[in-house]
């Protein structure tokens, strides 16, 4: 007589992991690019105001190394736009793309932005002992690492949250819960490059504005930085400019407004993207305040996605 085999629930069953087979390849590259220029911004940041890079092709081109890094982060935010319309118009979505291009985030827009404050700030350092004394300069050297540390984790709490909230329908594409990554890091990031490329190329000026300016950006850029930080783990809710711009008919008035915006860019780009990443995030903010007062503010207000 055979003896029936029967179950040990003791014994525990070993299942095999999946393995990823298949990739797409062309999305996932652009989205590496987006990483790697996070981590040249980085590269670049740490060489501080010592140094001047100056291209061999172009050699009326020179800026500080702060101002590079913080191109390279713009660069990198192309990338992040290019790599999601990549894959819906091949049709190669999928689950190790989405995971790829958080992580990749969180170096563009949640280190390297910190990293790029953090040591422009250190960098003129030397203004703060002549207005206090050295206690409170180290003080005040350890709130911006402080500073700079808060910003790094709300973007990776951000970015993680998008992650479990995620839906793949188009609607969620429309609206964000909280300010997203990318315009946290513009909002730091065009200030940085608005100080380091465009007003020394203006503090000749007589009546000293901008020489005063650059000194009020540098000490008010930790104060944007944690403001930026707070508004990504937020659920106030953001618009999705590029999806809502580009998805379907608008009205004339629309397309007048971004003839304004490219006309605006080529005319000057740093002061576009001062104004266009600040506006961006006081909208979202104004918006939200102005909800309970008015019903048609609140009917836009909701968040379709995180």
């Amino acid at each position: 007589m055979k003896m029936k085999m029967q179950k040990n629930p003791a014994i525990k069953i070993i299942r095999k992991k999946r393995r990823l087979k298949y990739i797409a390849v062309l999305p996932s590259l652009v989205t590496l690019m987006n990483g790697l220029c996070g981590v040249a911004s980085i590269i670049f940041a740490s060489r501080g105001l010592d140094t001047v890079w100056r291209p061999i092709l172009l050699p009326r081109v020179s800026m500080t190394y702060f101002a590079l890094a913080g191109y390279m982060i713009f660069l990198g935010m192309v990338a992040d736009v290019l790599d999601g319309h990549v894959a819906r118009i091949s049709h190669s979505t999928s689950s190790f793309g989405a995971q790829l291009d958080s992580l990749c985030d969180v170096i563009s827009f949640g280190v390297a932005p910190a990293f790029l404050m953090l040591k422009l700030v250190e960098a003129h350092s030397h203004l703060l002992p002549q207005l206090t004394n050295d206690r409170i300069n180290i003080f005040f050297v350890r709130l911006v690492v402080f500073i700079a540390i808060i910003y790094a984790l709300c973007a990776v709490i951000r970015l993680a949250r998008f992650n479990v909230e995620n839906r793949e329908d188009e609607t969620a594409h429309l609206n964000f819960a909280g300010l997203p990554s990318p315009p946290a890091a513009g909002t730091i990031v065009s200030l940085v490059i608005f100080q380091q490329d465009f007003l020394p190329k203006v503090d000749k000026w007589p009546g000293g504005f901008f020489q005063t300016l650059e000194v009020v950006i540098i000490w008010g850029l930790p104060l944007i930085t944690l403001l930026a930080g707070f508004l990504m783990v937020t659920r106030i809710p953001y618009p999705h400019a590029v999806s809502r711009i580009l998805r379907g008919k608008k009205r004339f008035s629309t397309f007048l407004l971004v003839l304004f915006v490219l006309l605006l860019v080529i005319w000057n780009i740093q002061l576009a993207m001062v104004l266009g990443f600040c506006i961006f995030t006081l909208f979202g903010i104004i918006r939200w305040l102005l909800s309970p007062f008015f019903p048609r503010f609140k009917r836009n207000t909701q968040p379709d996605a995180p």
